[in-house]
């Protein structure tokens, strides 16, 4: 099995220094009105050298663990080892905080902004401050319904797909709670279902076979939110004699809050999905808590923005960005190639050939459905540690990565 760990800080300077070749600015171009990329606006100073280049991004929230302790990190250490400034912020889940943050980023001299959006409704204020200021966009990890953005992110409908054919293999038939995102994120309220339906839940529900018990969203994806629904969702099953027999939560964040709600109301262990790789649910996994958690690399689709956001500092356009060779691994890499591709958008209604669909320039990444039988990907990716991954593990019930 081939070693997935981090490149050397720099191997990652090599790889982003060789894809963008420094060629420095004029010294009396104003901030802005250099000429544009065909498919985005150029960075202020768009030809500036990657050592002027700062790189600004706006993050939601650091709630959900992934985000600080793995995206972060990662475009951080891609940018700086390619010689470009870091600088960010978090908007705490605050809709009208996170336009206030892209105007400070932007005003603190930001060349590009990556932009994880709380809501992607509301972001057009966001999008048009950075273009007045010449500033291009990465939409990082969640869909941004504007032609003029880069869409950086993993294979969500296949997230979605990977769910639940882990789930129909656990469960094939039975009674099945759905427990969906945050409902302003295409991820949850598009994405994810069609990979769902793709893996053939919609036939199993008209056929019989599934029974859904319940179809509950959960704002800002949030744990206690999650298991506050799951318990009423339960008290409901019980007051009918509902056995609910599986759970496709959408990701690890909800997972939590529906592992914790069902133990608090005395429920044997049942099959769980989730995604994202976050540390308590692994461990859950490897516990028989959660059947399967959709790996995103998160350090990878990190590496992929800090490349790009150099890149577009470079006054690369859009439509010829490239994942340099060697930065991330074979098995992450999009299916598409590492040149940017076009993806065709579901449209602002979220209904996927409506008419009303857009096209973005995207880096679409690969991710990686895990359970207890393949937990030694996780090992050898060095993603956690095998005491960390094990700890509290029953040595009885231990999968094989815990033995």
């Amino acid at each position: 099995m081939r070693n997935r760990r981090l490149a050397p800080i720099t191997a990652i300077a090599a790889l982003i220094l060789a894809a963008c070749t420094s060629s420095p600015p004029a010294a009396s171009e104003p901030a802005g009105e250099s000429a544009g990329a065909s498919q985005a606006p150029a960075a202020s100073g768009s030809q500036a050298a990657s050592g002027d280049c700062t790189v600004a991004v706006s993050w939601n929230n650091f709630q959900q663990p992934r985000w600080a302790a793995k995206d972060k990190p990662n475009i951080q250490e891609t940018v700086e080892a390619g010689g470009g400034t870091y600088i960010d912020a978090d908007a705490n889940l605050d809709t009208v905080q996170q336009l206030t943050d892209v105007e400070t980023l932007i005003g603190q001299g930001a060349d590009v902004l990556i932009l994880l959006a709380q809501d992607t409704a509301g972001v057009g204020p966001a999008l048009e401050t950075a273009a007045n200021a010449g500033v291009p966009v990465i939409a990082y990890d969640r869909l941004i319904e504007d032609e003029s953005v880069l869409y950086i992110t993993f294979d969500n409908v296949g997230v979605g797909k990977a769910e639940a054919e882990a789930m129909f293999e656990a469960v094939p038939e039975g009674n099945y709670v759905l427990i969906k995102g945050d409902p302003g994120d295409p991820n949850a309220s598009t994405f994810l279902p069609q990979g769902w339906d793709e893996a053939g839940l919609q036939d199993k529900i008209d056929s019989g076979e599934i029974t859904i018990v319940a179809d509950q969203f959960t704002d800002a994806w949030d744990t206690q939110t999650a298991q506050n629904n799951m318990e009423a969702i339960i008290d409901s099953a019980n007051a009918e004699g509902t056995q609910i027999d599986a759970v496709l939560a959408e990701n690890d964040s909800t997972a939590l809050g529906v592992v914790a709600a069902l133990q608090a109301k005395g429920y044997d262990p049942i099959p769980v999905s989730g995604q994202d790789g976050d540390t308590a649910n692994l461990q859950n996994v490897a516990k028989g808590l959660q059947y399967v958690d959709v790996w995103k690399d998160a350090n990878q689709l990190g590496k992929v923005a800090g490349a790009a956001a150099l890149q577009l500092c470079e006054g690369t356009a859009m439509a010829d960005l490239t994942i340099p060779d060697g930065l991330i691994p074979e098995d992450v890499a999009p299916l598409a190639g590492m040149a940017a591709a076009d993806f065709t958008t579901p449209g602002p209604d979220g209904e996927p050939d409506s008419g009303d669909e857009n096209t973005v320039t995207s880096f679409i990444l690969q991710p990686q459905p895990i359970t207890a039988e393949n937990l030694d990907l996780i090992l050898e990716a060095e993603w956690l540690t095998k005491d960390v991954l094990c700890e509290g593990v029953d040595a009885d019930s231990a999968p094989p990565a815990c033995q």
